[in-house]
């Protein structure tokens, strides 16, 4: 059972739309500031790629929830459960990492190794910030058409 939507009837292309938007903006904000902290070369060096990585997690974002409510609308069960939740958020993000981690080595100039362990604390919020995003984003719009 689920809560009701706060905006319902939000779907299909204008859904993904807000959502993307909305997530990025965060993203790009939260990856500026990480990334300058975890490569010392600044801010704006930093939010170069955070942009960069912003608009390939939007076109990857596009790719794999398009894939991810297709799975999901040929399910038995209804609904996104913790576990279908937790499926998502690692499914998106480790897609992700096979990008982000050599295009992370060449712009700050360091090893496909420190450019994974600097990949990480990234990872390891936006986890989270998928999780909780995703969350709140139903919560407020309602589950799309796939989940309801």
């Amino acid at each position: 059972m689920h809560s009701p939507a706060l905006i319902p009837g939000l779907h299909g292309v204008r859904r993904r739309v807000v959502y993307v938007t909305i997530y990025e903006l965060i993203a790009i904000a939260v990856a500026t500031l990480g990334l300058a902290q975890f490569s010392d070369q600044g801010t704006a060096h930093a939010g170069v790629m955070a942009v960069a990585s912003s608009a390939i997690a939007v076109a990857w974002n596009i790719v794999f929830n398009t894939l991810f409510e297709r799975w999901e609308a040929r399910q038995a069960v209804r609904g996104r459960s913790l576990a279908r939740r937790v499926a998502h958020a690692v499914g998106f993000e480790g897609g992700l990492v096979f990008t982000l981690v050599p295009l992370f080595a060449w712009w700050f100039e360091v090893s496909l190794w420190q450019a994974l362990v600097m990949d990480l604390g990234l990872v390891v919020f936006f986890l989270c910030y998928t999780f909780a995003f995703n969350w709140g984003f139903d919560r407020v719009f309602g589950l799309p058409a796939s989940a309801a």
